[in-house]
């Protein structure tokens, strides 16, 4: 059915921006991009729509001629496995501030004698006097001067995402409204309260992944406003972690770890079945990631899992996400050569990309023949029509 205007499908990777497009006649074209490429364009995404559009990098998108946008990216996804989200400060309950490093105390390795706690997101943490019961009592009030001080200083240290998860807050909220209503007037840009974000129970899990929305939220409010502030009226919707696309608007944190690996799992899983095929393994390697997951009929979702080693409690495919893609950057440590997890991304990207990047797993593949340049798209050097350099490749190893 056409709709006798543009229709964009968009899966902005960390190394490669993938574009299918629908025209106005309703033909299918693609295109494929580099996500990062500043020296072509500002964002790999508008620039495959202005594309196809025929219009210059400067030129303003037309957003009558655009009747939707759907987009799947991995800009959170790479955030939280490079460590690379906003600064963030934890509000908790007094007495509790290293209860999600110690978490559940669950040994998944029976046997290893030396434990390795997940890293911590949180860059620091402010315990409130504050405790609610189980059932509601209050048993010591808020200090909201206490408070009020402790978040001026985080503020003042360059802190301007907050994490508020305070005990049994996931029924009994007024404690945390509070301590929001307290950041929003010392100007925290991003405020995410564990009632609102996952109003369950149990501390830990909860509090994972307030922070984790705290944390993730900015980058990912700075690239939907990039996207929705070049295309006007359009309809933009994003691809959660459960599978489901949402306004633009309504997408937060939580709901971006798996957006990109989720609607890898819808395409392949509706191509299967569109083969003949109702069970599936699917293998999805990127420039930063590789996901796992199968398909056998129906999608499968888990409410609690564990991403890069933190956990989270919201509704998400059930995949396997593993820092390895054809990004990761190989090094000598130790007398051994090591790949991972730091990945070149698509700036400067693999040594092959013909931007003095390091020697990464795309490069063993250049390496070995098995990825050959006149196969490969010649999007690469200073007009991106070149292909990939082998000579770099081979000087380098």
């Amino acid at each position: 059915m056409t709709t006798g205007q543009w229709e964009f499908w968009i899966d902005r990777g960390g190394t490669f921006t993938d574009i299918v497009a629908r025209t106005p006649e309703g033909e299918i074209k693609t295109h494929k991009l580099l996500s990062e490429n500043p020296e072509q364009y500002d964002d790999a995404a508008l620039a495959g729509i202005r594309h196809f559009l025929g219009l210059g990098q400067d030129e303003p998108i037309p957003a009558d001629k655009i009747n939707t946008i759907k987009m799947g990216t991995t800009v959170g996804t790479n955030a939280l496995l490079e460590r690379k989200g906003d600064p963030t400060v934890l509000v908790i309950t007094r007495g509790l501030k290293d209860q999600l490093r110690i978490g559940y105390q669950n040994r998944p390795k029976l046997f290893e004698r030396h434990i390795h706690l997940p890293e911590m997101l949180y860059s620091d943490v402010i315990e409130a006097d504050e405790r609610v019961s189980a059932s509601g009592d209050i048993v010591t009030p808020l200090d909201e001067t206490a408070l009020r001080s402790d978040l001026e200083r985080a503020r003042a240290a360059g802190i301007d995402s907050c994490a508020i998860a305070f005990l049994h807050g996931y029924r009994y909220h007024d404690h945390e409204a509070r301590a929001a209503e307290i950041a929003v007037e010392l100007g925290f840009s991003q405020i995410s309260i564990s009632h609102k974000v996952s109003p369950l129970m149990k501390l830990v899990g909860r509090g994972d992944t307030t922070v984790v929305d705290a944390y993730l939220s900015p980058i990912l409010r700075r690239y939907v406003a990039k996207v929705a502030g070049e295309t006007g009226d359009t309809r933009l919707m994003f691809m959660q972690s459960n599978g489901g696309l949402t306004s633009a608007e309504a997408f937060q944190g939580r709901d971006c770890i798996l957006s990109g690996p989720a609607g890898g799992i819808v395409g392949a899983a509706r191509t299967s079945e569109i083969a003949g095929f109702s069970h599936m393994v699917g293998f999805d390697m990127g420039g930063t990631s590789t996901d796992v997951t199968h398909y056998a009929g129906e999608f499968e979702r888990s409410f609690e899992t564990v991403v890069a080693g933190i956990r989270l409690r919201a509704p998400m495919m059930h995949i396997h996400t593993v820092a390895a893609g054809g990004g990761s950057i190989c090094y000598f440590e130790g007398g051994r050569y090591r790949v991972g997890p730091e990945s070149a991304g698509a700036n400067p990207g693999p040594a092959a990309y013909r931007r003095g990047g390091p020697l990464t797993v795309t490069d063993c593949n250049v390496m070995l023949g098995k990825l050959r340049p006149e196969f490969f798209p010649h999007i690469f050097g200073p007009k991106a029509d070149q292909p990939l350099d082998v000579k770099v490749v081979e000087d380098q190893f």
